[in-house]
């Protein structure tokens, strides 16, 4: 077998016409044959290039719509035909069959119109069937056949015929071979997770996971970890969809923790004000808001100074240079927000290891989405969480009832605890975290570690109570015992919200009335594992 073979004659049928022209002028004055099917044809020939139409070829016309026009044995035979066995080439010759050494088809725009909110029979009329028959034809005929599915690829098909005087390799073929199949997969997975919430089949039989290669990471979380991020195809606002302004390419740490840094902080509607969180280890450190996106920042600096030294900043509203003046006062990895004016990327110009990604807009967090993690021999699926909570769903179980106050502090510490590692543990006091705890087996010691921060930060600040004093306290899921809440009492906290439905609700109760606590209960856990 040889590894080179020529590329005479190509098949080019594209929704997508980017490069398009450019392509076909390339090949043609290398000698290749064209044929071509509907728009594309018609394009081709606009731009002055001689092609043939597959119609001619096959001897029958386009029909149904465009839905019928290249699954006939004079396509199909010309892509998969072995051209070194000599029953396939009596075969071709019966017929008349050509030979199609090269086929470039990007496939119907199904998941734009997906994006776009389509309604479900123009989704239908936009799963391409054609495109991917001759994609896998040709991918699995690599021996002979080339087959470029991505626009990316154009450039490289034209330096490997240039090295090759019109000839492709067998590595360069298997290549492309592999990226189209990867293709249809993701195509064949869009569709079917599509229909399958189309028709409310929550758990469908089979589910497949596809995404595009954003880039190639260094490692992973450690140094010898391989690792790659992929985008799934969704626009919503994040990190995937962010523009990096400045600072080293993005790690696997960075990238996990500025997602979580933006869904939290994207909590708070940039209408209700300025609002910043800064994470560290996909937890956060400080949550607060401000009257000014300065004060927020401040505000959350200071629950906890040590943890945000190299953490990443999320900020609901355009970063300002009075801002960005005050972040670059200590070291930070990462910061994302839906802006940043002149002023600010001058400031942040001058930290050239600093990554600031700009977004476009804040993301909802009532999207709908789902969450996955892989086990050994599985993975989980799970929607995301979107539990919202709001003051009338809030039932107050003690003698005492929050102030409007606390209310507001304790929605916002509930809003924060849905974004801690469990078990979380977060005080809150004038809208700004003051002590988190987080990921510890025990709840009880969650709280004993927030209530440490506090103190330790307190002192740092030299200020001679701990921050905690005059707090609210959010747990994300229920006491099991007492000791928790007492312990937050002993911190200074006046008020608790906690989802309850444990089997000593009534002995918590006590224990908060007995302590002078206000506690209602939402009914709903956050666990984040």
């Amino acid at each position: 077998m040889t590894d080179l073979h020529p590329v005479r004659r190509a098949l080019i049928s594209v929704s997508d016409k980017t490069g398009l022209i450019a392509l076909a002028q390339a090949l043609t004055a290398r000698g290749v044959e064209l044929l071509s099917t509907g728009g594309s044809a018609k394009t081709l020939r606009e731009a002055g290039l001689e092609v043939r139409d597959v119609a001619e070829v096959t001897g029958f016309p386009e029909m149904m719509d465009g839905r019928v026009k290249t699954l006939h044995p004079k396509v199909h035979g010309g892509l998969l035909a072995l051209r070194d066995n000599p029953e396939h080439k009596s075969a071709m010759e019966a017929h008349q069959i050509g030979a199609i050494d090269l086929l470039v088809v990007n496939l119907y725009p199904f998941e734009e119109t997906v994006t776009k909110g389509a309604d479900y029979d123009t989704c239908i009329e936009n799963i391409d069937i054609g495109g991917p028959a001759m994609i896998r034809a040709a991918a699995k005929n690599h021996r002979f056949v080339n087959v470029v599915v991505d626009v990316e690829d154009y450039d490289a098909l034209l330096a490997e015929l240039d090295a090759n005087d019109g000839q492709t390799s067998y590595g360069f073929r298997q290549r492309l071979a592999q990226t189209a199949y990867a293709r249809t997969g993701a195509y064949d997975a869009a569709v079917s997770t599509w229909m399958a919430a189309a028709i409310g089949d929550e758990a469908p039989r089979r589910r497949v996971v596809a995404g595009t290669l954003a880039q190639t990471l260094r490692y992973g979380e450690n140094p010898h970890q391989k690792a790659a991020f992929y985008l799934d195809g969704t626009k919503r606002p994040g990190v995937a969809t962010a523009q990096q302004l400045q600072g080293k390419e993005l790690s696997y740490n960075n990238i996990n923790d500025t997602d979580a840094a933006f869904e939290l902080v994207s909590e708070f509607l940039p209408n209700d004000g300025p609002a910043c969180a800064i994470i560290k280890h996909a937890n956060p450190c400080g949550v607060a808001r401000g009257a000014t996106l300065t004060e927020a920042y401040g505000r959350a600096f200071d629950c906890d100074r040590t943890s945000a030294f190299g953490g990443i900043i999320a900020l609901n509203q355009v970063l300002d240079a009075a801002t960005a003046e005050e972040i670059s006062q200590i070291f930070t990895e990462v910061v994302i927000a839906p802006g940043a004016d002149q002023a600010a990327r001058d400031i942040f110009a001058k930290k050239k290891n600093l990554r600031l990604l700009i977004t476009p807009g804040m993301a909802n967090p009532a999207d709908a989405a789902l969450t996955f993690r892989q086990v050994s021999g599985g993975f989980l699926v799970q929607d995301k969480d979107n539990g919202h909570i709001d003051l009338p769903d809030l039932k107050v179980v003690t003698k005492r009832a929050p102030t409007d106050k606390e209310l507001a502090d304790l929605l916002f510490a509930w809003t924060v605890a849905k974004h801690v590692k469990s078990n979380a543990i977060v005080y809150v006091k004038d809208g700004a975290t003051v002590g988190v705890g987080a990921g510890q087996m025990s709840r009880v010691d969650s709280c004993r570690i927030a209530a440490r921060k506090s103190v330790d930060m307190a002192e740092a600040l030299g200020l001679t109570a701990p921050l905690t004093q005059g707090s609210v306290v959010a747990s994300d899921a229920f006491f099991p015992f007492a000791d928790g809440l007492l312990t937050a009492a002993e911190a200074g906290a006046t008020a608790v919200i906690q989802p309850g439905g444990s089997m000593r609700d009534d002995e918590v109760i006590k224990a908060a009335d007995e302590a002078g606590l206000a506690m209602v209960l939402t009914g709903m856990r956050h666990f984040r594992h």
